[in-house]
């Protein structure tokens, strides 16, 4: 087949492809993001030949298909199983990413150990020799015999080795390694990292073998290559935290098997990362007794509460602009909040410095954790402590007003058992409350921040 290759201009951003050169993608509108790419066209398929559909699949219809959806493979680490719903489905493309020494590696080699007592895994590496690889497995402790480890970034040599051992478990380090010879663009560009995905994509679901990518992330903290490449796939994890502290966190950013709201907490160790089955006690480990600014909220993570220390410092400013700054909390929600204690409650904020900080490098997204910040904020400027036994959360309006939140109960049992003896929550909540709680724990409404501030500091 004649083939001949041609100038592409393609958006780093989205993958959009122009004939020339553009300041500004007319797709996503970002700037300086087309780079020049060689593109393969055939010329056969300009030729006007007609395509055989001979040997295609068909059309089936639903009560036909077989379902497994019970058929998942048990990952060995139940903070994975939970983040991937469940277990890993069969046929499944799952991409990991995540920071440069996160532990992205390092938690798929440790799965092997799981893997390798009844399936076979093949383990392909574009990025280290099988001589390092087995250095790392000694470490952590991997000695299954049922592991291969095969060392190349041909994308259709893999494949087709694929196909050809059947294994039942693939996994594939690095995606931006990969390559397909005959695109002319080099390694972990756009048009290679695209095909690829693609490629394994449909090795995966032809051959029903689940397959794990690795994929690097640029400067931004975005997955590397086209936006593409998260739709493709069938599971998207990230992998969030500080790679200089010891805690990280699996977050599920897409998931066509199961939810995305839950999260896997990990700690690296010496001999690899370790799971934190009870994440509150590790979060509030350490925790100030008697000191202001400091308050603990609840926080819901798919169908996990998680109880996390938030902080706050207000001092004076010594500039005309008081400062702001907000770690693990949206700092425009700290601004709002800020603007309400000052209009609704008469708190002077104005010529003051604000830090606030979520403890153990958790990312809250949740509204429910408002009245814990602001109880933070007001400790700290009274220089009152916040009672060491006693939790609050809810979501504060602009009006004042402390509005209900979802799996209240779930939240007071979680605070009850790990030893906490007072909890400030929205009115509009209480009366939902079963009665067995108040045996557990003492239980105050709060309709607006006033009455949240009287029941929590007195």
């Amino acid at each position: 087949m004649a083939q001949k290759s041609k100038t592409v201009y393609v958006c780093s951003e989205c993958g959009y492809e122009t004939a020339r050169w553009l300041g500004q993608c007319p797709s996503c509108s970002s700037w300086n993001t087309m780079t020049e790419e060689m593109k393969t066209v055939s010329a056969e398929s300009k030729s006007g030949k007609k395509n055989t559909f001979s040997g295609r699949s068909k059309g089936l219809l639903l009560s036909e298909i077989q379902s497994d959806s019970n058929k998942r493979y048990d990952t060995g680490m139940k903070e994975l199983n939970r983040v991937l719903g469940g277990g890993l489905v069969k046929g499944s493309i799952v991409l990991l990413s995540g920071d440069p020494g996160i532990g992205k590696s390092t938690i798929l080699l440790q799965i092997c150990e799981k893997f390798g007592r009844e399936h076979n895994i093949l383990y392909v590496s574009g990025e280290e020799s099988a001589h390092q690889i087995k250095i790392r497995a000694e470490r952590l402790g991997v000695t299954t015999d049922k592991l291969s480890v095969l060392c190349d970034t041909d994308a259709e040599y893999i494949s087709e080795y694929i196909l050809t051992q059947k294994p039942d478990i693939v996994i594939i380090d690095s995606i931006q390694t990969m390559e397909i010879g005959e695109l002319t663009s080099s390694p972990g560009s756009i048009t290679q990292v695209r095909e690829c995905t693609n490629l394994f994509t449909r090795t995966a679901k032809a051959s029903n073998i689940p397959v794990f990518l690795v994929g690097h992330v640029n400067k931004d903290g975005n997955i590397a290559g086209p936006k593409v490449l998260e739709h493709i796939v069938d599971c998207v994890l990230y992998f969030e935290g500080d790679r200089n502290t010891s805690y990280r966190i699996l977050r599920a950013v897409k998931n066509r098997y199961g939810s995305t709201n839950e999260i896997g907490v990990f700690e690296m160790l010496d001999n690899g990362l370790s799971q934190v089955e009870n994440p509150s006690m590790m979060l509030l480990s350490g925790r100030p007794v008697n000191v202001s600014g400091t308050c603990v909220a609840c926080l819901m993570e798919g169908t996990r509460p998680i109880l996390a220390e938030i902080q706050s410092l207000v001092t004076s400013s010594g500039f005309g602009t008081p400062r702001r700054m907000a770690t693990g909390i949206d700092y425009n929600r700290m601004s709002m909040l800020i603007a309400v204690l000052e209009k609704r409650c008469g708190y002077f904020l104005s010529n003051m410095d604000c830090y606030t900080n979520v403890i153990g490098g958790l990312r809250i997204d949740e509204t429910a954790a408002d009245l814990s910040i602001a109880l933070a904020i007001v400790s700290s400027l009274k220089d009152i402590p916040v009672p060491e036994k006693a939790i609050a959360f809810g979501e504060i309006g602009l009006a004042g007003e402390i509005r209900a939140v979802s799996n209240c109960e779930q939240r007071i049992k979680e605070a009850a058992k790990l030893g906490f003896e007072k909890c400030i929550i929205p009115a509009h909540n209480y009366s939902k409350i079963p009665k067995s709680l108040f045996k557990e724990i003492e239980i105050v409404p709060a309709k607006n921040i006033r009455n949240a501030f009287e029941a929590i500091m007195n």
